[in-house]
Formats: C-alpha cells, structure tokens, sequence
C-alpha cells in the first residue's frame, strides 16, 4: 500500500515538473520566429554566394551618344544583323562574378616588346604570318610568357597583352602567380610583364565589340547585375590579309592608354601616312579609334560609308570619330574593360 502510494506521487511529480518544462505559447511563437529568420537568412547567402548568370543581368538602354544608333536588329545586305544581348549578358554576368570578391588585380603587358620578346614555348607552330604562336592561336610578338606553376624553364603558352589576371603571389619576387581572368589557368609569369593595378578597382565601364556582327556599345553598370547600354554603333574590326593586316583578337582585355592622335605608317615602310583620332588602346596595337586619315595634318574624319561593313582594319576597331571621342571621354584607363565577341 505504501510503495503504491510512493508510485502514484512520483508520477504527480513527474507530471507537474513536465508541465513545468512545457513552452509557453509565447516562447513558442519567439522560437518560430527564430527559426524563420535563420532560414531567411541562409537563403540569402545562398543567393548572394550563387554564381550570377545571363539571366540576372538587367540591360536598359539609356543612350548619352544617340548619334548612328543601330536598332537591335537591322537589315545588312540580304541578312540581319544584331547586337547579340545574350552573350553579352554572359559576360557582364562573368565581370560581376569575379567582381563580388575582393581580388589582387593586374595586367600583363608587353606592348611592341617594350618588357622584353617573350621566350618560345616549349610547342609552337608558325601561323599565316610565318610568325611564332602557340598551339592556341596567340603569337609571341607582343605577348607574355605564361609558365607551369614550379616550372620556369619554357613556357607553355603565351598571355595577349592587356590581358587581366589576379594576383596570387607577391609583385616583388622574380616569379609572380597569376590566375587569369581574361583566360584560364593559374601561371607564373616573369615580373617585367605584369602591372598591378590594386584592389580597390572597379570595372563599371564596358565596350563590347562584335567582329561578326560589326558593330560596338558602350555599357556602364548601374547597381549589382544592373547595366546601362549608352550607345550601339556600327563598326569595323580587323582583317586577316598578311603580313599587315590582321583580325581583332576576341576575349577580355583591359583599356591601357589613350592617343588624342594616333599616327600610323604606310604599310612596310617608316613613313607616316595619316593618324586616327581618339584611340583607346587595348591589345597589342589594337585600338578604339575614329575613321584614320591618309594625310597627317589633315582634319579628322567624321564618318565612313565603311563602317559596320566589312572587316578592314590592321587590328583596330574603327567606328565614328565622335563616337571614339565619346569612349575617350568616359572610360577610364585600368578601370575599363573591353571585350571583344564573335
């Protein structure tokens, strides 16, 4: 009798201790709301750390050069031409990419092999020129050597000038490692060849170039995966007809200099036959510049019935003489990029 008493008292006990324990309502209410903002709160790092892509860029056009505006689409001869937004998208979702993290950023630079002729990689092929490139195109003049981590006896490839890489090692060593940005792959390339430009850089002003579509727009971010297209032009890239003309190289290059007049020779001699006007240099000897001249004291050239034709320059991207003005106005040298499409 008495251990049933002591039974039926303990499990009163244990029943009023686990009342005791029980939530109230409004401890109940505080944790759901907890638990809510937690999820919340991991969707949106997840969304901040997910890889931007095409489809979260947002392109409005609001054109402060409206002077030869192409459409979207236009009739060229019996076909149809068009600014491809959707590739440019991809890229512009790129730039943001590696944007979003702070980056050690630089630029190889070897214009007229002022660092220095690169070395000859380790398997090389003589292209139309009759000049040295490696296995993917690039030719040696003009360019830099790009070496297997570890391994600075040949190089493997070679890196176009103006091309942007981020920094992964030190800038003072002999030896600096690179992960491009502008290509693919980590490297380490000689000192000499590469040009920091900091952290704190922001590339907010694009050029796109079309070498299939001939044409060019300028487009400025306005906030995160939000840009504004500024103007869309005919254009006329480079020609492959050696030995002195060739095509405009595509990829991602960053602006290195501007010439208010840049003067040119006439093809295999040492004579100045004319100058283009507002060119902004990007690879090598290509440049963004006005309709060049065939005389060097003559007056700049507004526009040619050329442009947006076909391609017929050395290298460069020719558009119209205010228009090159217009981006020698508004990008910024080491902050601006172009990008050059097919």
């Amino acid at each position: 009798m008495r251990s049933s008493i002591y039974l039926i008292g303990f499990a009163i006990a244990l029943s009023a201790f686990s009342c005791n324990e029980k939530s109230s309502p409004r401890e109940e209410a505080e944790k759901r709301k907890a638990d809510s903002l937690e999820r919340v709160k991991r969707a949106e790092e997840e969304e901040r750390r997910r890889p931007r892509t095409a489809a979260d860029i947002k392109l409005t056009k609001d054109l402060a050069f409206d002077a030869y505006t192409l459409e979207d689409e236009y009739p060229y001869k019996d076909t149809t031409r068009v600014f491809q937004w959707d590739k440019i998208k991809e890229k512009l979702a790129y730039i943001d990419n590696f944007q979003r993290e702070s980056k050690d950023y630089a630029i190889l630079q070897n214009y007229k092999n002022k660092n220095g002729e690169a070395p000859v990689v380790a398997n090389y092929v003589r292209d139309a020129y009759k000049r040295v490139s490696d296995t993917l195109g690039t030719e040696r003049y003009q360019s830099v050597p790009l070496y297997q981590t570890g391994n600075d006896d040949t190089p493997v490839l070679y890196g176009r000038d103006g091309s942007l890489v981020e920094l992964l090692s030190s800038d003072t060593i002999p030896m600096i490692k690179v992960s491009g940005l502008s290509f693919e792959g980590t490297w380490e390339v000689p000192k000499r060849y590469v040009k920091t430009i900091g952290d704190t850089v922001m590339f907010n002003h694009v050029v796109v170039v079309d070498v299939t579509n001939q044409n060019i727009c300028t487009i400025e971010r306005s906030e995160e995966t939000s840009w504004r297209v500024l103007s869309m032009n005919p254009a006329t890239s480079g020609m492959h007809k050696p030995p002195y003309s060739m095509e405009t190289p595509t990829g991602i290059f960053v602006l290195q200099e501007k010439k208010s007049k840049m003067l040119y020779l006439k093809d295999g001699t040492k004579t100045i036959q004319g100058y283009a006007p507002y060119a902004n240099r990007f690879t090598n000897g290509g440049y963004i510049h006005g309709v060049p001249t065939q005389s060097p004291n003559a007056r700049i050239i507004e526009y040619s019935a050329s442009l947006g034709t076909t391609p017929r320059s050395h290298m460069c991207v020719r558009n119209a003489s205010s228009h090159a003005k217009f981006i020698y106005d508004w990008a910024k040298t080491f902050q601006s990029l172009i990008i050059v499409i097919d």
